[in-house]
């Protein structure tokens, strides 16, 4: 897809069209209802390997759309391995999430995030306490030791604890901090750009004593934080925690760290 002035979608989106179905969307309203339309009627008429039409929408008056902008779609026959490498590439544009706890929280995080371009590892030290079916861009990891699992974490993951234990969630955060120490000891730049931990100030508070005690500093206790979530949402369901933290996320991805809730 290509774009000129003001359109639901940027340059470069997908959406697969079959008979019974789509994947993705280009935003939605009427452009995207006259888009499946178009295709399937391709579909109808026999479109082949190679064949790839292009059809331009403005999106004015004729479409009932007042965007003002202009959408260049081109279409294609695509195969199963095409969608598998279509598929393949979306993940690799997600940031990847380390996600420690399967409790309520946890799963209602999982379930926002993973609608979102987020690739996560859920992990826990209790095996039995993951849902039988998750999506594809998650992966349910058993660690036991939980904060075993920190050293083997994506370069660039972004860090969500919440285990149902406070020790496992502290020892969590000692070696998400000593990974990031030993990594910008080589370059400068922390492996893990942000490490959120659930919780209320007093907890915090808590931690941070240990944790100098443990020999950490100001500098890198600062990179911890606590609570998560955008600020300005309140309630603690696990279902607001889960948008808050997703808001959070979502600004971070856009202009960088945004206040936390308190």
């Amino acid at each position: 897809m290509q774009t000129q002035g003001s359109v639901p979608r940027e340059a470069g989106t997908w959406m697969v069209v079959t008979g019974g179905g789509i994947i993705g969307t280009l935003g939605g309203g009427n452009v995207e209802f006259q888009a499946i339309a178009f295709a399937r009627d391709l579909l109808r008429t026999g479109m082949v390997l190679g064949m790839e039409p292009t059809k331009r929408f403005a999106l004015g008056p004729s479409l009932g759309q007042c965007c003002g902008g202009i959408m260049d779609l081109s279409f294609e026959l695509i195969d199963s391995a095409k969608l598998a490498l279509l598929e393949a590439r979306q993940n690799v544009a997600c940031q990847p999430v380390a996600l420690f706890g399967g409790g309520h929280v946890g799963r209602a995080i999982v379930n926002v995030l993973a609608s979102l371009p987020y690739r996560i590892t859920w992990i826990d030290s209790r095996d039995e306490i993951f849902p039988e079916d998750v999506p594809s861009k998650i992966v349910c990891e058993h660690s036991d030791p939980v904060q075993s699992a920190v050293p083997s974490l994506a370069t660039g993951s972004a860090v969500l604890i919440m285990s149902f234990s406070h020790a496992e969630d502290l020892e969590i955060v000692q070696q998400c901090l000593l990974r990031n120490r030993a990594s910008k000891a080589q370059s400068a730049i922390t492996d893990l750009p942000f490490i959120g931990l659930i919780g209320s100030k007093t907890k915090w508070a808590t931690f941070q004593h240990r944790l100098r005690e443990r020999g950490f500093t100001d500098a890198e206790l600062a990179q911890v934080t606590c609570p998560i979530g955008v600020a300005g949402i309140t309630g603690k369901e696990p279902e607001v925690i889960a948008v808050a933290v997703a808001a959070q996320f979502l600004l971070i991805r856009s202009h960088g760290l945004p206040p936390s809730r308190e």
